[in-house]
């Protein structure tokens, strides 16, 4: 197949009427997985076709494993959160963004992989893999170790996903109590902050009251008294209410006024602390009310631990070996195309698409070379490259400048010569411009 039949080829593949076992539109986009040309897999062995359709189901897996997983770490970044084991409803307005960050998930893993596989190469073409391959493949090996890790977390949490719930249920409701417990001793200590202001003012108007009602009975009892003697039932048994009685009388009366007045003056404070005493009972039940509400609040907070982050904390404590052996078959499956690759023999068709690549060069003018020199480490091979075609153009562009520069050189002559039988014939014409 020489360059023009290849071209064409790869333009009407679709319209070809030829027809390969083997050859559906599944092992084809396999095909396009693995990197491989489907026009030269279509005329080489069977066991080319399977080969490089074994690498493209490879790459296609990884993709589909990759869309799974980061669907799913999606899903559980951006649901709502809840308790672990009760939280079994699906979340609507989270699967539609879970499912298109999914396929743009698995699509980015798709072409990496394809760009990894595409670009390892056939190595030294035997099924051996020398230091030098491995060498030159650890670019390839860490992405891959890398994006084989980014996908195994979130597949690793799904699979262990009862034992994760059961798990992070413990640490919620743990978490839970901490907070209450932290609410409890908050809220009791500022409630007994204000119990100790509270008790302050009580004692204060307790003062207050016990004084009042103490004199209260006092002036109550001396006016009980005066009132029997002018009865004459005490003091000197003589009824009447004499100028002694009256002096007794009038003194209480002051008694009477000035408690009076002490009351009076007393209002306002005596206001002011009762107010306050209110304020503070009113306080210390807002305290103790709002600790429901902040345990509810409690709850909210220890319904956040359900994230992926956690999850995966959580499966690497209670996993044993489990997620270790997740990731190393991720790993495997996402690292394997590129050692099979190196380890792959050379067939019919990697001959094919290296004569096709000669077959390239030379139609576009491209000719490799080698050139052995030796300097201080011994024997060196150089290879380059010559491009015909650049040389092709320096070559005409000089002949271009050439010929033009006779070109101007026989423009200058015949002008010349023209000249100067003109003045051969006419020299009146110019020697009166010499005369001036």
């Amino acid at each position: 197949m020489d360059v023009q039949e290849y071209l064409k080829a790869h333009k009407n593949i679709s319209k070809r009427s030829r027809k390969v076992v083997g050859t559906s539109w599944f092992t084809k986009f396999l095909w396009w997985c693995a990197g491989a040309d489907k026009v030269f897999l279509e005329l080489s062995p069977m066991k080319d076709r399977v080969k490089y359709a074994g690498i493209g189901g490879i790459v296609f897996c990884t993709g589909l494993l990759a869309a799974f997983s980061g669907g799913y770490a999606f899903y559980t970044i951006f649901s709502p959160k809840g308790e672990a084991v009760h939280d079994s409803f699906l979340h609507l307005d989270s699967i539609l963004p879970a499912v298109i960050f999914a396929i743009v998930w698995g699509m980015i893993i798709l072409n990496l992989d394809r760009f990894i596989v595409s670009s390892t190469g056939k190595g030294d073409g035997t099924d051996k893999i020398t230091l030098g391959e491995f060498g030159r493949a650890i670019p390839r090996i860490l992405i891959a170790l890398i994006l084989g890790i980014a996908i195994s977390a979130p597949l690793e949490v799904r699979i262990l996903k009862s034992e994760i719930d059961a798990e992070l249920q413990k640490k919620q409701e743990s978490f839970k109590m901490e907070l209450d417990v932290q609410t409890d001793s908050i809220i009791n200590l500022q409630i007994v902050r204000f119990e100790e202001k509270l008790l302050a003012k009580e004692e204060k108007l307790k003062v207050y009251d016990d004084y009042v009602e103490k004199r209260r009975l006092e002036l109550k009892e001396q006016y009980r008294l005066l009132e029997l003697e002018a009865e004459g039932r005490s003091g000197s048994g003589a009824s009447g209410r004499g100028p002694a009685w009256r002096d007794k009388k009038e003194n209480l009366d002051y008694q009477q006024i000035e408690f009076d007045k002490y009351i009076q003056n007393k209002k306002t404070e005596v206001e002011g602390m009762n107010a306050s005493i209110l304020s503070l009972q009113n306080q210390i039940n807002e305290l103790d009310n709002s600790r429901i509400q902040k345990k509810e609040k409690n709850q909210q907070v220890a319904n956040q631990l359900d994230g992926l982050l956690k999850r995966i904390e959580i499966s690497h404590e209670i996993g044993g070996w489990v997620p270790w052996i997740i990731l190393l078959v991720l790993l495997s499956i996402e690292m394997g195309p590129i050692f099979f690759k190196m380890m792959l023999t050379k067939g019919v068709y990697d001959y094919l698409i290296e004569n096709n690549d000669r077959k390239f060069k030379a139609y576009s003018g491209i000719v490799s070379k080698q050139e052995i020199f030796q300097d201080k480490d011994g024997v060196l091979i150089k290879e380059y490259q010559d491009y015909l075609e650049e040389y092709q153009e320096l070559d005409e562009k000089k002949k271009k400048i050439i010929a033009q520069k006779e070109l101007s050189n026989q423009i200058i002559k015949t002008w010349q010569k023209t000249k100067s039988e003109d003045i051969s014939e006419n020299p009146e014409d110019y020697t009166e411009d010499i005369s001036e």
